[in-house]
């Protein structure tokens, strides 16, 4: 009797916990819904221990069934009536055979014991709730002295249940509830008792397998719903993890990636507000790349004045600026797209060829040396097969055209952002 009664005890201390939590809780969010009602229907076996007179087994035997209907005040606290029905019936071998009922009914306060083990942050399945209350029972014998009249208890329960979510609405739970009875006349098997016995005398114990259906209008059952304050930390990572991807900047140009509208400038080119390259002349090339460009090559200009005398003079010019190495197709860091300012010499060699019918060209493309030497070979292929298709494009006929790729070009400083660029190209061998 003082192990039941301590439990219930504290139980109840649970329970006044629980709503001092909520209430702190909902101050935090005092809009968050959840599903209030919920009903539990398990059935399983029972063990009643005592009283008995003779003839009861003690292992568990079955039947017995259960219904509850609760309302959750609070996430962690709410109130159920519940409905319960034991059979209890002697052994086979029993000198002397009985069965009876057991009916009772009580209002039990809900506690929900996840809340105190976080276990919800580990898993938002499984849950687990403790419950207790008073209620009162009638038992009822067809085969001892309580034949015409009901033996009416009050009792006291005390349980726990694990559950485990399956859909949105419906939890498997099981079940292991602790019934104390006072006011005994007659013992489980319906035999009297002689006087009558006080205290908690009377002892049951029900294993129940069962399932919960939710009701309510809400998001999430009460059983389950997340703690308002991990739901506002939770939003508050989201909207800074937003932010940190909002705010990245993939080509360090110093231009977030959401303002950026051209996000693969080079290292080191000045960009204006919207993250484009600084080109004030208008000729496709930044203006931060040109003095590069013109240190080793001639420029987009000289190159078609230099066509263009040719031209008039000599056509053997044209011929000598492509092999020397005046006439290339530049490429951005790892890609296989030729720049806009590179068309100029693409339309140079479509023009030589279409000049000269039986000429033929070798296209031979390179990479700086960021990458490995394996990827590096594979990227100057495809960047000379780009270019072979491109020609071909434009009317140059595809066996007129040779391709290959001497992967990593190791002739400039590696360090040096405006030297790499001046290595990712496609050169021409006309003949």
């Amino acid at each position: 009797m003082k192990k039941l009664f301590t439990l219930t005890i504290l139980f109840f201390s649970l329970v006044a916990a629980a709503q001092t939590e909520d209430a702190t809780s909902s101050e935090i969010n005092e809009n968050a819904t959840f599903q209030r009602w919920a009903i539990d229907v398990g059935a399983g076996v029972h063990k009643p221990t005592r009283p008995f007179v003779d003839g009861y087994v003690s292992t568990p035997d079955l039947w017995q069934a259960d219904l509850g209907v609760r309302y959750m005040f609070t996430r962690s606290f709410g109130v159920g009536l519940e409905f319960g029905y034991n059979n209890i019936q002697s052994d086979a071998d029993a000198s002397v055979a009985f069965e009876s009922d057991y009916y009772r009914v009580g209002l039990e306060g809900i506690v929900n014991l996840g809340d105190f083990v976080n276990l919800k942050s580990a898993s938002s399945r499984f849950g687990i709730l403790g419950h207790g209350g008073i209620g009162v029972g009638f038992l009822t014998s067809n085969a001892r002295t309580l034949t015409d009249a009901t033996d009416h208890h009050l009792n006291f329960t005390a349980g726990i249940a694990p559950q485990y979510r399956v859909t949105k609405n419906i939890a498997v739970f099981t079940d292991l509830t602790i019934i104390g009875t006072t006011s005994n006349h007659y013992g489980w098997d319906g035999a009297v008792l002689g006087t009558e016995v006080r205290g908690f005398e009377g002892l049951m114990i029900n294993a129940s397998v069962g399932l919960t259906f939710y009701l309510g209008e809400g998001t999430d059952p009460a059983d389950f719903a997340q703690d308002p304050i991990e739901a506002k930390v939770d939003a508050i990572a989201a909207q800074m993890e937003k932010m940190a991807i909002e705010n990245a900047d993939d080509d360090q140009d110093g231009v977030p990636n959401y303002l950026d509208r051209d996000n693969t400038t080079e290292s080191g080119v000045r960009v204006d507000s919207k993250g484009r390259a600084i080109d004030m002349n208008k000729n496709g090339i930044p203006d931060d790349m040109e003095s590069s460009l013109n240190a080793r090559y001639a420029s987009q200009s000289d190159v078609q004045t230099a066509i263009n005398s040719a031209n008039a003079a000599n056509q053997n010019l044209i011929k000598q600026l492509i092999n020397e190495g005046y006439v290339n197709v530049y490429f951005r860091f790892n890609s296989t797209k030729p720049t806009t300012y590179s068309l100029g010499a693409i339309n140079t060699i479509v023009q030589y060829m279409k000049d000269h019918p039986s000429a033929t060209a070798t296209l031979t493309g390179f990479a700086d040396e960021i990458g490995s030497p394996e990827y590096n070979k594979s990227l100057s292929e495809r960047r000379a097969k780009m270019v072979s298709d491109v020609l071909a494009a434009a009317g140059i006929d595809a066996s007129r055209l040779t391709q290959n790729g001497d992967g990593e070009d190791a002739s400039v400083d590696k360090n040096s952002t405006d030297a790499r660029q001046l290595v990712r190209r496609v050169t021409f061998k006309v003949n």
